[in-house]
């Protein structure tokens, strides 16, 4: 089954490439052949890249497959705009057709047209993607006030800090980590939640980063609680669940602790671990049995399926992230459709939820349709 998912997503990965290639070809038709050879030699080189880089990085990470992923990854979202650009360049062509537009036919007819109009594009793309990857890189921190009507011992608030999504790898390293950790630290969390897609896809990265080193600095009351995300499952989940709590943060699959003797903290094996292991997930019900609740009830699950789950069974908060919210625009415009909700706050019943866009990105460094997050929640008790 995987087998046939990765040679599906390479197949359309090589269409895809294929059709721009031959729009920007088309577009060059009036120059030198040696700009063409180059444009030809640049574009097909950039788009194997990431294949590449991925494929051999897990054999050993070298400068050479670092510099094939960092290429490979801004090439996804150079794709994505290249391909949006030229399916609107087949319908330019088209309305120019049909309504003898003069002013489209000289673009998308004529020589110099057809090259000054290849040069705006790729400006504007290589903008959008140079703007999109500074958003990526600057996390916001997202506050958010909940009242909730129960008893929490002797808490009278409780402070949680949540990041989702960073995907630690060749990408997202020790610099940024750095940085993110050094923003939870700076909301003075009681509890700190990592709610899932911790690790990117292989482990090798992080451990020759040597990236627990700097997770071990987040400082938080009660500890770090975290869950595994569909990525920690692409590269191992074993290998990356031991690694994570060799180094301080205690990792949450189909169970739940009780912390401080206030609240309980319930975290779910991600939906996609059975594809790779075998075993389901429990359902939620037997993994809260036995729970008082009486007090204050946390459930963390990755993705934002079938959130009724959580309000059926008592929870008062459920934490997700990995939708992205798309991460690339229009991307968002999906997510909002697959998902209850891709970003944000949402209350059904006496259930809150938050789903976040994420702290770190994956595939392309590049954020254009929303921005990083954690979360910082304040929980005040009134009973």
């Amino acid at each position: 089954m995987i087998f046939i998912f990765i040679s599906l997503a390479i197949l359309i990965y090589a269409l895809v490439n294929l059709y721009i290639f031959s729009k920007g070809w088309q577009s060059l038709d009036g120059v030198r052949r040696e700009w063409r050879l180059a444009y030809a030699i640049v574009f097909i080189a950039f788009a194997l890249s990431f294949i590449a880089g991925r494929f051999l990085e897990r054999a050993g990470s070298s400068v050479f497959t670092e510099a094939l992923v960092w290429i490979g990854s801004f090439w996804l979202a150079v794709m994505l705009y290249g391909f949006l650009a030229s399916v609107l360049s087949d319908i330019l062509v088209l309305a120019a057709t049909l309504f003898k537009l003069r002013t489209l036919q000289f673009l998308t007819a004529s020589a110099a047209g057809k090259l000054w109009t290849f040069i705006a594009i790729t400006g504007l793309i290589l903008i959008i993607t140079g703007a999109g990857f500074f958003n990526a890189c600057n996390v916001r921190v997202k506050k958010l006030e909940l009242d909730i009507p129960k008893s929490a011992g002797q808490l009278k608030q409780l402070n949680i800090t949540m990041a989702s999504d960073i995907h630690l790898g060749t990408i997202i390293g020790n610099g940024r980590l750095g940085r993110l950790v050094d923003k939870i630290n700076a909301t003075d969390p009681d509890l700190v939640i990592l709610a899932g897609d911790i690790v990117d896809e292989d482990i090798g990265p992080v451990i020759r980063g040597d990236m627990g080193k700097k997770l071990k600095e987040i400082k938080a009351r009660y500890g770090v609680i975290g869950i595994t995300g569909n990525h920690e499952y692409i590269g191992g989940v074993k290998k990356a669940v031991d690694y994570l709590e060799a180094h301080g943060i205690k990792m949450l699959l189909d169970d739940k602790v009780l912390i401080a003797d206030a609240l309980w903290v319930a975290g779910r094996k991600d939906r996609s671990g059975a594809r790779f292991d075998g075993s389901p997930r429990k359902p939620l019900k037997e993994i809260l049995s036995g729970i008082d609740q009486k007090l204050l009830v946390i459930l963390l699950d990755h993705q934002p399926f079938d959130l009724q789950d959580a309000s059926s069974n008592n929870v008062d908060l459920q934490l997700s992230g990995h939708t992205h919210h798309g991460q690339l625009w229009p991307l968002n415009f999906i997510t909002n459709r697959v998902y209850k909700k891709s970003w944000g706050y949402l209350k059904k019943g006496s259930t809150h939820y938050y789903v976040s866009s994420g702290a770190g990105t994956w595939g392309p460094p590049v954020r254009t349709g929303n921005s990083p997050e954690i979360v910082s929640l304040k929980i005040s008790f009134n009973q």
